[in-house]
C-alpha cells in the first residue's frame, strides 16, 4: 500500500475515538514484506541463565535421534522442549523501537514505516529435565571389555563409542554425560569409552584383594606402585589402576606416594552381585553367611550395601533375596512404576525408595512421586503402596 500521511493517521485515530494527545507522537505503520521468510523463524523462550550462556558466546545444542523427543542442552543442564501456543499472533519487526526508545529519541520522525518480516503463533518452552542417561550404559554394554587376551576386541569398532559419538547419541549435557561415565566406572581404551565385562571386573578386583591379603596391607592404605609391580605380569597396568580407582579413593601421602583407601561398601556390593547372579532366589540367611565368607578379610557385609541391587522377600518362608538392579528398570516414570508393581504388588516406602530415588526431579521428594504414581494403604500397621492402575 502507499505510505500513509499524518493527516490519514489522525483521521484514523478520530474514527477510533482515540485522543492523539494521550499517545506518543511517533506512529508505526506496519506492512507485510514479501512473504518469503515468515515460516523460517522459531521462537525459543530462555531463562536468564541460558541467555547469559549465549551472550558469553557459548552454544546450546539440541540432541536426539529421529525417534526421540528433542532436548536442549547447555554445557551442564538438559531441558525438555515443548511447543506453547499463543492466542495473540507474534509479529517479527526488524529495527522495531519500543515506547521507551521513542521517548528518549526526541528527534524521531513521527511516522515510522516498518515491514513485518514474519509471524508466529507459538514458541518453544524449555523445562529443566533429568538427563536421559540410561542409554549410555546400554550402548556401552553392547560390547563390554573382556580383557586384553580376547582376540575379537581389536577387529570391530561397530559398537564402540568415542566422547563425540556419545555426545551425539545421548540426550544429556556434556558435563552430565562425563559425570555418568564416572558413575558407571567406564574407562577409555584405545580412544573408546568402555565398561568392563562383570566377570573380568571381578577377576581384577580379586587380584587386588588377594594381594592386599597376602601383603597384610591396611584396607585404607593400598600402595599403587606395588600393586602395579606385583600385578603387572597378570593384567595391563592401566586396568589395575582402573579397578583401584573404581573400588577405592585415591590419595597421596606426604612423601608423594600414591595410595588407595578401598571402599568397603562397593566391594561387598560387587561380591554380592557375583553370588546373586547365579541363582534366581537365594535363601536369605544362607546368602548372608556365604557373602560374609566371600568378602576380603576385615570387611563386614550388611544388607544396606545392596540398595538398588537386590531385594529381600520377607513374605516367603524362609525369607529369600534376589537380584533386582535399578539400572535395568525403565527410565520413564510411569513405566518404572508399572514394572515395579508387576514385580511386587505392595511396597513399603523403605523397599521402593532405592528403585525410584533417581526419578526425583530437582527439588522433588520420593514421597511426592509416590503420591503421584501410587496409592497407599495400611497393612498390619505398616503403610504400603500399590499401583493406581490395574497392572496387566
Amino acid at each position: 500500500g502507499a505510505m500513509r500521511s499524518r493527516a490519514e493517521v489522525d483521521a484514523t485515530l478520530r474514527t477510533a475515538k482515540l485522543n492523539p494527545g494521550e499517545l506518543l507522537p511517533a506512529v508505526h505503520c506496519l506492512s507485510f514484506g514479501p512473504q518469503g521468510g515468515a515460516g523460517e523463524c522459531c521462537l525459543l523462550q530462555l531463562e536468564a541463565g541460558l541467555c547469559a550462556e549465549l551472550q558469553a558466546g557459548r552454544s546450546l545444542v539440541i540432541r536426539g535421534e529421529k525417534d526421540e523427543k528433542a532436548v536442549l542442552c547447555s554445557k551442564d543442564k538438559t531441558y525438555d522442549m515443548k511447543i506453547a501456543d499463543t492466542s495473540n499472533m507474534l509479529l517479527f519487526v526488524p529495527g522495531c523501537k519500543t515506547p521507551e526508545e521513542l521517548n528518549t529519541d526526541e528527534a524521531s520522525c513521527n511516522i515510522i514505516h516498518s515491514q513485518i518480516a514474519g509471524f508466529s503463533n507459538n514458541y518453544w518452552e524449555l523445562r529443566r529435565c533429568r538427563p536421559k542417561l540410561k542409554k549410555l550404559r546400554k550402548l556401552l554394554m553392547e560390547d563390554p571389555y573382556e580383557g586384553p587376551d580376547i582376540g575379537k576386541d581389536q577387529t570391530s569398532t561397530a559398537s564402540k563409542y568415542t566422547t563425540e559419538d556419545l555426545l551425539s547419541l545421548i540426550q544429556a549435557s556434556e558435563e552430565e554425560i562425563l559425570h555418568q561415565l564416572q558413575v558407571i566406572d567406564a574407562c577409555v581404551i584405545d580412544g573408546y569409552w568402555r565398561v568392563l565385562e562383570f566377570d573380568y571386573e571381578m577377576k581384577l578386583l580379586n587380584h587386588v584383594t588377594q594381594l592386599i591379603d597376602s601383603e597384610s596391607w591396611s584396607l585404607n592404605k593400598v600402595p599403587l606402585r606395588t600393586c602395579l609391580e606385583e600385578l603387572g605380569p597378570l593384567e595391563p597396568t592401566e586396568m589395575i589402576e582402573h579397578i583401584l580407582l573404581s573400588y577405592g579413593r585415591k590419595y597421596t601421602d606426604d612423601a608423594g606416594e600414591v595410595y588407595f583407601e578401598m571402599r568397603e561398601d562397593k566391594i561387598c556390593r560387587a561380591i554380592a552381585q557375583m553370588l546373586l547372579q547365579n541363582a534366581v532366589k537365594f535363601n536369605l540367611s544362607e546368602f548372608q553367611e556365604v557373602w560374609q565368607q566371600s568378602v576380603p578379610e576385615g570387611m563386614s557385609t550388611s544388607l544396606d550395601q545392596l540398595k538398588g541391587l537386590a531385594l529381600v522377600d520377607k513374605a516367603s518362608r524362609p525369607e529369600t533375596i534376589f537380584l533386582l538392579k535399578v539400572e535395568d528398570l525403565p527410565e520413564d516414570n510411569q513405566e518404572r512404576f508399572n514394572s515395579l508393581f508387576s514385580i511386587r504388588e505392595k511396597w513399603t516406602e523403605v523397599d521402593i525408595t532405592p528403585y525410584i530415588q533417581d526419578l526425583c526431579a530437582e527439588k522433588q521428594t520420593v514421597g511426592a512421586l509416590l503420591t503421584k504414581y501410587a496409592r497407599s494403604s495400611m497393612q498390619n500397621g505398616v503403610k504400603v503402596y500399590n499401583s493406581r492402575r490395574p497392572i496387566s
